[in-house]
């Protein structure tokens, strides 16, 4: 069974960013993911994780500024240099974290360009940050993402993605796949999963179509992440999701607190 990763970007947002590590600890995990800092001080992250004493599971590249609307910086040609810069700084940071796996969003379409040409402009950054990942022994993420809650994604489909790694032609570039992405864009999540499951190298997860933890929406998880188990996907599962109840603890309810250090058989989840 995969081990669960609570996403400290989107969840515990109760309290600033830096004390999130230490909340994520508290409610029993061992292991967290986060997006690019905000402004925080690199070191600072770098002692709020060590001071938990987390594991990260996954990091992501530089990706714009999010709450403006940017979704990765990699297709962008305007924002190729913002990209290259932050690679070598992630993979510092990831490094000092022993941090295996960074995401690098490819972004949204941009107006009056050729969809073609801009996958090119993202390959070619994605294979510059590959390169370089190699060398410390990390993987780079692809990820697609859905066009409701983004707007004109490059990448918005699982084969779309798929796509896009093969073309990198790095074989450290896998797949990043999103159980609540990809649920409202395609479905078939448990197919999909038993067709790529070699090209997966981490997966998130939220329910659709509120982006709330697991059983709040439509997705079927026990179904899911059994099927996860049977396939031997022994990786993080990410918690990338906006609770629905009151609190992130609260949130919490359907993962019993001594599943979420470690490994969590499906039976025991109380979904």
């Amino acid at each position: 069974m995969p081990t669960f990763a609570a996403n400290v970007s989107i969840l515990f947002t109760e309290v600033p960013f830096l004390d999130r590590f230490a909340r994520a600890a508290e409610a029993g995990f061992g292991a967290v993911e986060f997006w690019w800092p905000g402004g925080e001080d690199l070191g600072t992250v770098e002692r709020a994780v060590r001071e938990a004493g987390l594991s990260v599971a996954l990091l992501n590249f530089d990706a714009g500024d999010m709450s403006s609307g940017d979704r990765g910086l990699a297709g962008h040609p305007d924002r190729e240099g913002q990209f290259r810069e932050n690679v070598p700084v992630a993979l510092e940071l990831a490094g000092a974290l022993g941090c295996r796996r960074l995401n690098a969003l490819v972004g949204l379409a941009v107006p009056g360009m050729e969809r073609a040409e801009q996958l090119d402009v993202a390959s070619a950054n994605v294979a510059f940050a590959a390169q370089r990942a190699a060398a410390s022994g990390a993987e780079v993420m692809i990820e697609a993402i859905n066009t409701f809650d983004n707007g004109p994604a490059l990448l918005s489909t699982t084969a779309e993605a798929l796509d896009f790694v093969r073309g990198v032609g790095r074989d450290n570039v896998r797949l990043q796949y999103d159980a609540y992405h990809m649920q409202r864009m395609e479905g078939n999540l448990v197919a999909t999963l038993r067709q790529h499951i070699d090209a997966i190298g981490h997966v998130q997860v939220a329910d659709s179509p509120g982006r709330g933890e697991p059983g709040t929406g439509e997705i079927h998880y026990p179904f899911v992440l059994a099927a996860l188990d049977e396939l031997g996907y022994d990786g993080y599962v990410g918690l990338e999701y906006r609770p629905a109840a009151e609190s992130t603890e609260d949130s919490l309810r359907w993962l019993p607190r001594d599943l979420r250090r470690g490994r969590a058989p499906v039976a025991r989840l109380n979904l």
